[in-house]
């Protein structure tokens, strides 16, 4: 962990009474969002409060609690944690549990010629089982105040906002390289030769890596767009020169992922029908779920992926076919334990056998999951991401079109590519979190009224004088 000065810990310390102002000012949706965002954009990555007992508490976690507790302790309310879903319920457990099966599984130590990797403790599943805990706090309070199409409107706007007041640092730090949390909080976060690319420089301002830049200023813009169609007429000409800059923007974090991702999304925002936009995220998070297995029995396309890439560009040609190889391996080590997986100190990796250095890398977020918690662990995160699209597809199939939402639409779409960025990057945060629960608050909600409204038409189709007892 990087040597952070004494703001770094003093901002994370003070961000629970940044969440109760929040709370305070605003309705319980909006307070929500921009506790859980602000969080993300404004704390020092990678450093945390090392507290006794619990484990310790990065930018990541101190939104999920601050959020928690003022809804307990001043608003006083409570909310369900279980999901209507017997399926989401399951996959809460076993998210929330599995970790004591991968301690149980990894009791011996791995040993190296001049070092070893520990074996696992039960303290390491009670760590692993509190911070699973916590990362699911953002997912139960944006089922409860999230789910609502107004609610799902006040996402999109805050991205909006929220891409506009960022783009200011982001734009600094395009022209003048990531320097802002050097400057503000004593650290870089990561390697600097990652942040030049394409000529220039990345933005990192004070997220772990360029990457999750462009990937947030993805989401800004997509959610431009989105405004831009639905919204008032009055304000479209506004939207319409939002998303213009962010796109900008967005294309001087020089990463082509996110700019990928925002040309395919933007088309689908301004002219496909909120029923197919819905099915369409359905089938990315179909094939997402179902991607280990393809990568394990062979059936992903890669040598045609690679050549598509290199043809493109061939340094980022290199770039993948590196992340390939190293996933290649990974997916071997992964498959000697492949129910519980390796667990915690880079167990799951592979390393020098004398030196005992790591001499992968894994870049993938369902590789590292995979490698770390087995298939029950993946099963778990993926599964609980994925449910709320896969249930939102349901609805969708189901529901007239004018009970679909486009503000919904968008979210669900939004989810569903961070999703698809889950196999080459580890992009899991927060916010990602928080869309999958307010589109499963949203998903029960249309079941909900979609089941009343048909016993409201039995009813109606009773004969004369007959009665439901």
């Amino acid at each position: 962990m990087p040597i952070a000065n004494t703001l770094a810990y003093l901002m994370l310390a003070l961000w629970p009474v940044v969440s109760w102002t929040l709370f305070t000012k605003l309705d319980p949706a909006r307070a929500l969002i921009w506790t859980v965002l602000g969080a993300y954009m404004l704390l020092p990555p990678v450093v945390a409060l090392d507290l006794p007992v619990v484990p310790g508490i990065d930018k990541d976690a101190v939104a999920g609690l601050a959020a928690v507790l003022a809804v307990l302790f001043l608003l006083r309310h409570r909310f369900g944690l279980l999901p209507v879903s017997r399926l989401g319920r399951g996959l809460i457990l076993l998210y929330v549990l599995s970790p004591f099966a991968t301690v149980l599984t990894n009791d011996d130590p791995i040993w190296f010629q001049a070092m070893s990797l520990p074996a696992l403790r039960i303290y390491d599943s009670v760590a692993v089982v509190a911070n699973q805990a916590i990362a699911l706090v953002p997912f139960f309070l944006a089922r409860h105040y999230l789910a609502s199409e107004e609610a799902m409107r006040a996402l999109l706007v805050a991205l909006v906002m929220a891409g506009l007041l960022y783009s200011l640092p982001m734009l600094y730090e395009a022209r003048m390289s990531p320097q802002l949390n050097l400057m503000i909080y004593g650290f870089f976060q990561h390697d600097f030769s990652q942040a030049i690319r394409f000529g220039g420089y990345r933005p990192f301002v004070f997220m772990p890596h360029g990457l999750w830049v462009a990937f947030f200023a993805m989401m800004c813009c997509v959610a431009a767009v989105t405004l831009l169609r639905v919204g008032p007429a009055a304000c479209r000409p506004k939207y319409l020169l939002a998303a213009i800059y962010l796109l900008v923007v967005l294309v001087l974090c020089r990463s082509a992922g996110p700019v990928l991702y925002a040309l395919l999304l933007a088309p689908m925002v301004l002219i496909l029908p909120r029923r197919v936009q819905i099915l369409c995220a359905g089938m990315m998070a179909a094939v997402v779920i179902s991607y280990p297995l393809l990568r394990g029995l062979h059936l992903v396309p890669v040598q045609d992926i690679l050549s598509i890439a290199s043809a493109m560009n061939a340094e980022r040609g290199a770039s993948l076919a590196f992340r390939i190889a190293n996933e290649e391996l990974l997916l071997e080590r992964a498959a000697e334990r492949p129910w519980f997986g390796w667990g915690l100190y880079g167990r799951g990796l592979l390393h020098d056998p004398v030196t005992g250095q790591i001499n992968v890398i894994a870049d993938g977020g369902w590789i590292i999951t995979l490698g770390t918690f087995g298939w029950a662990g993946y099963v778990a995160e993926f599964g609980l991401l994925a449910l709320p699209i896969a249930l939102m597809s349901r609805e969708a199939l189901r529901q007239p079109a004018a009970m679909l939402s486009p503000f919904a639409a968008a979210v669900v779409l939004i989810l569903a590519v961070n999703l698809v960025d889950l196999l080459p990057n580890d992009t899991l945060i927060p916010f990602t979190w928080l869309m999958a629960g307010a589109v499963l608050g949203h998903a029960e909600a249309l079941r909900s009224a979609w089941k009343a409204a048909r016993r409201q038409a039995k009813d109606h189709a009773l004969p004369p004088g007959r009665t439901v007892i």
